[in-house]
């Protein structure tokens, strides 16, 4: 511990991302990144936006961004806010509309960057168990807060809550912010964005690296009624007012606008992830219901570290969290058809070459 380090930064303890290694000839399953590329859209936005505007400071409220997206979702650009990633935008928001004098409440298996997020703003929180089958049940939700987020699909289980339970969670919280976390949204879900101009309570935060192959770029983005999206202007212009270079604009706008394309690698991954779900199953793994771009499953039979460290010395990535409830759960990113039959292939091994080791 240095020093120099002031009070606050020897409490936390930071959220780990997926391993992110530099190995040749690797199935990354570990990530949930799209293994697909970017609309080819999105590379000729760039390459047109890099020049002599680059020495400029890029647009503060990035207002052609905000007018894509607002379009694309039938709602007003005074109702979307943009951020360097939904990370960020999850930030501000824990800053802006999380930190009261109630605990907050989410999930107690969910997105892991939350109570980081409450260590770093000294925001209280209390963690709401899922049911047995790992899921979120809304009227575990009722009753006074700080106000609830949870992503939809639920990271890492993939589970989606349906619109109209989405709904319910809104009624049951009118004097608190509703933080609806839709990363992975575009894989099998209906979006909260449409209930927008009816609960002045919600926000819906969504990003550019999952569905738009966007990872890279950092674009993330909320949806809320004025007075939400105003309260995280006022943070982020406390913070950084210029968090989107040109660079990420244009991409983010011509990405937005390549339906098409969004379209045809959406669907490709639903494909894949509906194979590669029949093809654990046939194996013996208990896969959870997924709409997202990834699956969560283990086996009755099979220790969860053991599978992932099996499949490692393959050279194939999964990713084994070793917290309380799911620790004998494994998360499979969706990737190609060639890189899901690869994992197939080396798990049927794994499972008729190696003894029991649960």
């Amino acid at each position: 511990m240095s020093r120099f380090w002031s009070d606050l930064v020897a409490t936390l303890t930071p959220y780990t991302p997926g391993e992110q290694p530099r190995v040749e000839q690797l199935v990354k399953l570990n990530t949930n990144e799209n293994p697909y590329p970017p609309s080819p859209a999105v590379i000729t936005a760039i390459q047109a936006a890099t020049g002599d505007g680059l020495r400029l400071y890029p647009d503060p409220e990035a207002a052609a961004l905000k007018t894509a997206i607002a379009a694309r979702c039938g709602l007003d650009a005074a109702q979307v806010f943009v951020g360097n990633g939904s990370d960020e935008v999850l930030a501000h928001t824990f800053c802006a509309l999380l930190k009261h004098a109630r605990p907050i409440l989410f999930p107690d298996v969910t997105y892991s960057f939350y109570p980081v997020y409450c260590g770093l703003y000294g925001v209280d929180y209390r963690p709401v168990p899922l049911d047995e089958a790992l899921r979120i049940d809304p009227e575990d939700y009722a009753g006074e807060n700080g106000g609830v987020i949870f992503p939809n699909p639920n990271a890492p289980t993939g589970r989606l809550l349906p619109l109209d339970a989405v709904r319910r969670m809104l009624d049951l919280n009118p004097d608190s912010v509703v933080v609806v976390d839709e990363a992975y949204i575009d894989f099998g879900g209906e979006s909260a964005t449409a209930l927008v101009p009816e609960y002045p309570n919600l926000l819906v935060i969504q990003t550019l690296s999952k569905s738009r192959s966007l990872a890279g770029l950092r674009v993330g983005f909320a949806f809320g009624q004025a007075p939400l999206i105003e309260g995280l202007e006022r943070v982020k212009n406390s913070f950084n007012s210029y968090p989107l270079g040109w660079l990420a604009i244009a991409g983010a706008v011509a990405a937005m606008a390549d339906e098409a394309y969004f379209e045809r690698t959406r669907q490709a991954v639903i494909a894949s992830r509906e194979r590669l779900t029949a093809g654990l199953e046939s194996m013996g793994f208990e896969v959870l219901p997924s709409a997202a771009n990834f699956v969560f499953t283990h086996h009755p039979g099979r220790d969860a570290s053991g599978l992932a460290g099996a499949l490692r010395e393959r050279r194939i990535l999964v990713r084994h969290f070793r917290l309380p409830r799911i620790d004998q759960y494994l998360r499979i990113s969706i990737g190609t058809d060639a890189q899901c039959s690869t994992l197939l292939e080396a798990l049927a091994e794994i499972l008729s070459v190696e003894p029991n080791s649960r």
